[in-house]
């Protein structure tokens, strides 16, 4: 559980700075999706945005997580 908190709060902290600074940049109502305009309303779009960027920030989070432990750790 420790280690949970430790991946997932401070990606939560990154996911919303990236998410300001993507759509300080970005309208929501002008991006497209395979070529279409997206045809979700803001809230929806803004949503996504969250989740995706902390998604992403967790991933690096738990990657240097494991990366960081010893040799001794992994041959456990």
């Amino acid at each position: 559980m420790r280690q949970a908190i430790l991946i997932l709060w401070p990606s939560v902290i990154v996911g919303g700075i990236g998410e300001i600074l993507f759509f300080t940049v970005f309208d929501p109502k002008e991006l497209y999706l395979f070529g279409e305009p997206a045809s979700l309303s803001r809230l929806a779009v803004y949503s996504i945005g969250f989740f995706l960027c902390w998604a992403f920030a967790a991933a690096s989070s738990a990657l240097t997580c494991f990366l960081q432990r010893s040799a001794d750790e992994v041959n456990r």
